[in-house]
């Protein structure tokens, strides 16, 4: 089954803030790849960020995304580098999001 993907105007901007233009399109050409069996790619994430799903892309870069399975639909809601204990953390970001309401389930 193939799937639309849907990437949040929240997760562009954080694309976009990416200087390095080569990540910038791995990531991109790794969000398209989603489209095919979105369910046996990435891992399963738990706790505040339970019921998305993180990908790895270029390295301890990492793209977070949500599946709905009946609209056939991936919702990428965040993209950006995994440093962990870091302010720029990826996940912690994504926490930061959920809480303000800018990404939801």
């Amino acid at each position: 089954m193939i799937f639309k993907v849907r990437i949040t105007n929240v997760c562009l901007s954080l694309i976009e803030k990416i200087s390095d233009k080569k990540i910038q399109s791995k990531i991109i050409d790794r969000i398209d790849r989603l489209k095919s069996d979105p369910q046996s790619q990435g891992k399963v994430l738990v706790q505040r960020l339970a019921g998305f799903r993180s990908i790895h892309v270029a390295g301890r870069y990492r793209i977070l995304y949500r599946i709905d399975e009946e609209a056939c639909t991936i919702w990428v809601v965040a993209a950006g580098i995994r440093k962990e204990g870091g302010q720029k953390d990826i996940y912690k970001v994504a926490k930061k999001l959920l809480k303000l309401g800018l990404i939801d389930l």
